[in-house]
């Protein structure tokens, strides 16, 4: 079901860009986008377009997935910290990407770390961890991570996920006002330093926490 309409959503990221690597193609190309929206916009799941998933949240656009799986240079057995996990999706791709890894998301709203875990079940996924908490402050308990992205925009990248994130590692966030942000690359170099860039404009829902809104 719905193999036509995914095999067009990644034939339209190919051509305008936004999918360029094999393994994120792949990754997209398994993971059923279908299985983590709600019913009654199912119809939709492979437009490339954010919808709503309940709880005031959306699922990320498409191209939004693809451009940060690229950006954030994903490998095989890398340890990946998720701020937002929303419904589960873009965890999916990251950990079919990372096979032998592992990706922990935290999410802080209680149904949809529910509706998350039947949906990752639904989709036959593994290598996630899911955690109900304050995604500000990151999940030490794990930490450090070689990459964190974080699916919400802040005014700020939260200091704890700078702390968390590994020396030589890569974080990718939405930076901004409450309604348009830029995404923001920081690397952290092995002596610690961190270098940010601003990438593109785009629009996230609000990161709320201690260091967020």
């Amino acid at each position: 079901m719905y193999e036509r309409e995914r095999q067009g959503m990644i034939d339209k990221l190919v051509a305008s860009g936004y999918l360029k690597s094999e393994t994120v193609i792949e990754a997209m190309k398994k993971v059923e986008r279908h299985l983590f929206v709600p019913e009654n916009v199912k119809m939709h799941a492979y437009a490339d377009q954010p919808l709503p998933v309940g709880e005031g949240q959306t699922i990320s656009a498409p191209h939004m997935v693809a451009m940060m799986c690229e950006l954030l240079k994903l490998e095989k057995g890398l340890k990946v910290l998720e701020i937002g996990a929303g419904t589960g999706y873009h965890a999916c791709v990251v950990a079919e990407i990372i096979k032998g890894g592992k990706i922990y998301s935290v999410e802080s709203k209680t149904r949809l770390v529910e509706r998350a875990r039947e949906n990752i079940i639904s989709a036959g996924c593994t290598g996630v961890e899911l955690i109900e908490g304050d995604g500000t402050e990151g999940y030490e308990k794990e930490a450090p991570y070689d990459r964190v992205f974080v699916t919400a925009g802040a005014p700020g990248i939260p200091p704890p996920l700078i702390e968390q994130l590994k020396a030589g590692g890569r974080l990718l966030m939405p930076v901004g006002t409450r309604y348009v942000q830029s995404l923001v690359q920081a690397d952290k170099t092995t002596s610690g330093d961190v270098k940010k860039r601003t990438l593109s404009g785009c629009a996230f829902v609000p990161l709320i926490g201690k260091h967020g809104w």
